[in-house]
């Protein structure tokens, strides 16, 4: 009896072991392992501060509960940008949003512009590719002529990572290449990985010269070249000829940029964000 009792004692002081064992090579959020401080991880967000973060306006972003969180209707939308910039590099990030909501992270960077409605010429309208094509033309908005209520937003040329409420957004619904994961608008995830609105995805990037990868959960969803010609038609159908769009997302001179979070005018929530550079 007593052999039995040792020996079930043991397996269960090995089991607690090999649980806490487990556990230590999990970081707690906004840190690192130090496996991952060898292998060259560095961390982009402390858990606290905005430091290496562009400055932006307190109700655009804010640092709530250890996580750099998208505030809903600010005056001016404008994504978080890395003040470091990156070219080859692997980035892993854990993400939320509230239900109904829309982000993203954006990588090569081509350009960004004020795009304001309400600054376009008396009487024009334009659809919104027309607006940020004519302001990436005319450079003519200004932050301080933008009011309330305008729909506001600085715009990056760029590629998106996309993250999504799958369940509830319109986008996502009706969109393949809008759900959690997609590279936006140009290639859809290869199957569904998102846990439901609410919960922290687990998202990585890793991006070698133009070829990219987007995994989610730990699940690779898309693999694909961004000179790849299904990239190129779906920019060509969203940019028409002409566009400086169309030019730079096809071209992509900049090959070395900063890293954005997006501001879609939702509640979204990141943290846990590291990286490290690829050779």
């Amino acid at each position: 009896m007593r052999s039995r009792r040792a020996a079930a004692c043991g397996r269960l002081f090995l089991f607690a072991a090999a649980a806490l064992a487990a556990a230590a090579q999990v970081p707690a959020p906004n840190r690192l392992t130090d496996a991952e401080r060898k292998a060259g991880w560095k961390l982009l967000f402390d858990g606290e501060t905005m430091q290496g973060w562009a400055a932006v306006a307190s109700d655009a972003w804010t640092v709530e509960d250890g996580c750099l969180k998208a505030v809903p209707r600010p005056v001016l939308r404008e994504d978080l940008l890395t003040l470091g910039e990156f070219g080859d590099f692997e980035l892993a990030f854990e993400w939320k949003v509230a239900p109904g909501a829309n982000s993203g992270v954006k990588y090569l960077i081509q350009d960004s512009v004020l795009v304001d409605e309400k600054q376009l010429p008396e009487g024009m309208r334009l659809n919104f590719e027309q607006q940020v094509g004519w302001f990436l033309e005319h450079r003519t908005a200004k932050r301080e002529l933008v009011k309330p209520g305008s729909g506001a937003q600085v715009y990056p040329v760029a590629f998106e990572y996309q993250v999504i409420d799958d369940k509830k957004h319109l986008d996502a619904l009706y969109n393949a290449s809008s759900r959690a994961g997609a590279l936006y608008r140009m290639a859809a995830p290869a199957q569904a990985a998102a846990k439901p609105a609410g919960e922290f995805n687990e998202g990585r990037i890793v991006l070698r010269g133009l070829h990219v990868e987007h995994w989610l959960n730990g699940v690779k969803v898309v693999d694909i070249r961004l000179d790849d010609p299904q990239v190129r038609e779906s920019v060509e159908r969203r940019w028409k000829e002409g566009h400086p769009v169309r030019r730079l997302l096809t071209e992509i001179p900049k090959r070395r940029t900063p890293i954005a979070l997006q501001h879609h005018n939702d509640a979204a929530w990141f943290r846990s964000l590291k990286i490290r550079e690829l050779r």
